[in-house]
Formats: structure tokens, C-alpha cells, sequence
């Protein structure tokens, strides 16, 4: 799910579509309840699960932000 709406957010981004700039404020949005629910599952987990749940979730979140921050920078030099 992650590259489907990253790709389709990425490519309306540079198609440069009308539809661009709201796809990047709900990738924003969608990745901001993301890092709430995540940081919830971590915080309310016994140590261990959420040790997992860090190893295993984190790294993707990372990569969702990095992706944004990407597209958003894109259509900022356009």
C-alpha cells in the first residue's frame, strides 16, 4: 500500500496536476496518523513488543517520511 500511494502521489506530483498538491497534504496527513499510532503502539506495548514493533514498523515510517518530504520538496523547485 505504502508504494501505491506513494507512487501515485509521486507521479501527479510530476505531471504537476491539479490533483498534486491535495495528494500531497492527505500523504501528509495519513503519514502524521501513522507516527500517532505507531508512537501509541510502542508507548502502550510491553517493552519487548514494542522493542519489535520499532524494529520492524520504524524503519518503514522513515522511509513514508523521507518519500514525502521528497514530493514535497519537488514541487517546491517547480
Amino acid at each position: 500500500m505504502r508504494d501505491v500511494v506513494s507512487s501515485k502521489t509521486s507521479e501527479e506530483t510530476e505531471k504537476k496536476t491539479v490533483y498534486a498538491a491535495d495528494d500531497r497534504d492527505v500523504a501528509r496527513e495519513e503519514l502524521q496518523k501513522l507516527k500517532v499510532v505507531f508512537e501509541e503502539s510502542v508507548e502502550k506495548s510491553e517493552l519487548e513488543v514494542g522493542a519489535e514493533i520499532k524494529a520492524r514498523v520504524g524503519q518503514r515510517i522513515r522511509e513514508l517520511d523521507r518519500a514525502v518530504e521528497a514530493m514535497e520538496e519537488m514541487a517546491k523547485d517547480e
